[in-house]
């Protein structure tokens, strides 16, 4: 399919052809749903932990015994029980991440892309190289295209003019295409690709 190609300008400069087998697929929520779980369980640093009766310090002393004082049997402090003690089946450091096939994580991607264009909230620009940083002048243009919510995906290296200009902009982000995830895809609203990053796309999901 053929779509219209803009400038950071909102000046229309020609056309490019977008794979059927990468932005046309049918809309899977439960594939979504499956990546970006994946994603977040990742990020999860699974640092938590409490101690264990082997890690609290104290006497290893039998606290009393184990007859004849009336109360219940115990063999040490350091137990659940006791105030200051280890705590029963608590949390202990592990990953919280699990594997997911890679052709699984490819469909995924083509998926988000596919959802974006069928709700016609992919755009495609010519180039985002600006030849000096200015926030006010990013702010006017992503005002004249209409973009409020917006993930701006780049070739292989982002401009650095075009960094500065944008980090400053809520709800705006840029990446190169060597860091496109389902997860940033679906959380801006809007979805920009260079043509850059088309042709890179293209060459990684056929």
């Amino acid at each position: 399919m053929q779509v219209d190609v803009t400038s950071l300008s909102n000046k229309n400069v020609g056309k490019v052809d977008l794979h059927d087998s990468i932005f046309n697929l049918p809309i899977r929520s439960d594939l979504l749903h499956r990546i970006v779980r994946w994603q977040l369980a990742k990020r999860q640093s699974g640092n938590h932990k409490t101690l264990s009766v082997t890690e609290i310090r104290g006497t290893t002393a039998k606290p009393w015994n184990q007859k004849g004082s009336g109360k219940a049997r115990a063999g040490s402090v350091r137990t659940t029980q006791f105030r200051g003690g280890a705590v029963s089946h608590g949390p202990v450091v592990r990953s919280h991440s699990f594997k997911l096939p890679k052709k699984v994580r490819s469909l995924a991607l083509k998926t988000a892309l596919s959802s974006k264009k069928a709700e016609s909230k992919l755009n495609i620009i010519d180039s985002i190289d600006l030849k000096k940083p200015s926030t006010s002048e990013l702010v006017s243009s992503f005002k004249s295209l209409g973009w409020k919510s917006v993930l701006i995906v780049t070739g292989n290296e982002i401009d650095r003019n075009f960094h500065f200009s944008i980090r400053n902009i809520p709800n705006a982000d840029v990446i190169s295409v060597k860091g496109i995830n389902v997860y940033d895809i679906l959380r801006k609203d809007i979805l920009v690709l260079t043509k850059d990053a088309v042709e890179i796309l293209e060459k990684r999901l056929k």
